[in-house]
């Protein structure tokens, strides 16, 4: 601060190398209850738009932040899929702002058992493609214990 008149004082401010504190959305889910992968996109969704993901900067077009959120949102179907397939269902999805180019999509949920990608993949065939999809959309993904079971987790960042 400055004591001298007629000066400003100093405020921080944030660096534009530096991005912003990550913003965090929870959606808690009850065991059991239907539309959940559908809530959770639509919850996913409306946090993208808060947080002007589909705002294009200054050298990307709509259609680049499109496909950028289409991308979140496959990510959050999938993860939350397979809660509901393979672990009894979420219970809760968190989406954490990571700044403006990347988006950490979390689900936790109430077993120990790990995802794993189909090897070798099977294209074509039904079923056994969401952990794979999710490698392919994230530049991250991972699985973290818990307590109460454990939280898979993806980033995805902006094209």
């Amino acid at each position: 601060m400055s004591d001298q008149p007629g000066v400003a004082p100093l405020r921080p401010r944030r660096s534009p190398h530096r991005p912003a504190a990550p913003q965090v959305r929870r959606l808690v889910l009850e065991p059991g209850a239907g539309g959940v992968v559908a809530r959770c996109r639509e919850f996913a969704r409306t946090a993208l738009a808060d947080w002007e993901w589909l705002t294009p900067g200054p050298k990307e077009s709509r259609a680049d932040r499109q496909a950028a959120v289409d991308d979140v949102l496959l990510v959050v179907s999938e993860l939350v899929t397979n809660a509901c397939l393979h672990a009894g269902g979420p219970r809760e999805l968190r989406l954490v702002g990571g700044g403006d180019d990347e988006i950490r999509v979390e689900v936790a949920d109430g077993t120990e058992e790990r995802p794993e990608a189909s090897r070798p993949h099977r294209s074509g065939r039904p079923g056994g493609h969401g952990i794979f999809i999710v490698q392919r959309l994230s530049a991250a993904w991972g699985v973290a214990p818990d307590r109460d079971g454990k939280t898979v987790w993806a980033v995805v960042r902006r094209r």
